[in-house]
């Protein structure tokens, strides 16, 4: 009598093992063990192995002396995406496997569309869809008018791993790109599409895959409400970069890398979608600022830092008198932890009495992190130009944090923010007396330092 498969219970939320069932994991959420048989042609030997990250090329022969072992440089190439290449550190590298993901809409089927297209004219390449039709790829194709080699791209519809495989290997294909993870099964695991078991599978069968036959791959990934990638965490663990698309108010996409093997992950991409695409923004600060000839109260500019990128955005405020009892607060695109925080600083060390409708936008549509601290200077001149009816010039940029006691501390990489400014014309820039260099006498702009809050009110005023 044939000896019955073992059952496991594996976390859909970190990908932990049981061996029965349990209310809550180890991780500490609720209910999200699920049911997984593993194979039964498949040795516990081989598992581990594949589980471990035995699949990058299946080499074996025990150990070697480090000497012994020949090294080989990630060959990397440009896509032609400028936004993407400064992502991936340069380009896409040779034989790596990829994940891409993001919320719905956020624009990651139409940005692998296009790169398919542009690999199709270097070497055979092969977009798999199954979520839709291959009739709806060529439409979107068409309609974004995205230049492709005919004989060199194919398109498939298919759910099947295995399927897949022998279609990558009949067409010698070297891109490929899947769409999605989610989507698609694989024979040696049980489980519904999406289940946990079925996505580290077909995860581990494609990167094998990958790995053994020098094929660079693209995967696109769903994400969970928490805006993290649905499945098993073991997911992020096998693949060798892990891109995530952010989707702000408006137009703008922001790309970045949360796990990259060949390169940082301090850099940050800006893309703008539009009806030709995403299309790569090579100067950001452009789009955050309003291009307002006029100067008007209540108006700031000052610079954040995107990862490894300095960005010019205009801050908004506008304070009427209030109708209702109490004066309302609105932040389109910053945190109101923050804004409360500021406001309570400024009554405390100004004497400044607030009791206005204030309303806080960030133009261009992009979202601060609480954690951007910079900021608080700019958001609090903004405030009191509105407020007191005084107008900051337009080539004025205004940096710093802000502390509870009224002074200002310094913030991290003053220089190149300086520098970022100056070159797009500013003429004055205010930044903490702790952040001065004097690297930055040089760059045609008037560098003022400042100490306290009162300091910054009374130069500007």
């Amino acid at each position: 009598m044939a000896k019955a498969a073992k059952i496991e219970f594996v976390c859909t939320e970190c990908g932990m093992n049981y061996q029965r069932w349990q209310g809550q994991c180890r991780c500490g959420a609720w209910n999200t063990l699920a049911e997984f048989k593993p194979s039964a042609g498949q040795s516990k030997k081989a598992a581990a192995r594949s589980v471990v990250g035995g699949y990058a090329g299946g080499v074996g022969g025990g150990s070697k002396k480090i000497n012994d072992i020949t090294t080989t440089e990630a060959e990397k190439q440009l896509t032609g995406i400028g936004e993407l290449d400064r992502v991936l550190s340069g380009g896409v590298t040779t034989g790596s496997v990829n994940i891409i993901s993001g919320d719905p809409g956020a624009g990651k089927t139409t940005l692998l569309s296009d790169l398919v297209a542009r690999m199709s004219q270097r070497m055979p390449s092969l977009y798999c869809t199954a979520e839709e039709s291959l009739s709806q790829f060529k439409n979107r194709v068409n309609r974004l008018k995205l230049d492709y080699n005919p004989d060199e791209l194919y398109l498939l519809s298919e759910t099947s791993v295995e399927t897949i495989i022998e279609e990558l290997e009949k067409n010698k294909i070297k891109f490929a790109v899947i769409d999605s993870i989610q989507a698609v099964v694989t024979d040696t695991a049980n489980g519904s599409p999406g289940s946990p078991s079925q996505v580290k599978s077909a995860a581990q069968a494609l990167t094998q895959y990958c790995k053994q036959n020098d094929v660079t791959m693209f995967i696109i990934a769903h994400v969970n409400k928490n805006n993290e990638i649905a499945g098993p965490q073991t997911l992020v663990h096998i693949v060798d970069a892990l891109l995530h698309i952010d989707t702000n108010d408006g137009q703008i996409r922001t790309l970045r890398a949360n796990k990259n093997r060949f390169g940082d992950i301090d850099t940050v991409g800006i893309f703008r979608m539009c009806e030709r695409g995403m299309l790569s923004v090579d100067n950001p600060s452009e789009i955050f600022l309003s291009g307002s000839s006029t100067d008007s109260p209540g108006s700031t500019i000052t610079c954040i830092r995107k990862g490894n990128r300095n960005l010019l955005l205009e801050i908004q405020c506008l304070t009427t008198e209030t109708e209702a009892e109490f004066p309302q607060r609105v932040c389109v695109g910053l945190n109101m932890n923050r804004i409360k925080m500021l406001t309570g600083i400024l009554r405390k060390h100004t004497k400044t009495k607030i009791f206005h409708d204030t309303f806080f936008n960030i133009v261009g549509g992009l979202r601060i992190d609480e954690t951007e601290t910079c900021i608080d200077l700019a958001l609090v001149t903004a405030l009191l130009s509105s407020l007191n009816e005084f107008v900051v010039p337009r080539t004025t940029c205004i940096m710093g944090e802000l502390s509870l006691n009224g002074d200002v501390r310094p913030i991290d990489s003053g220089v190149p923010r300086v520098k970022e400014a100056a070159q797009h014309g500013f003429t004055e820039i205010f930044i903490p007396f702790r952040n001065y260099h004097k690297s930055m006498e040089g760059l045609g702009a008037k560098i003022t330092p400042v100490k306290t809050v009162h300091e910054l009110l009374s130069l500007i005023n």
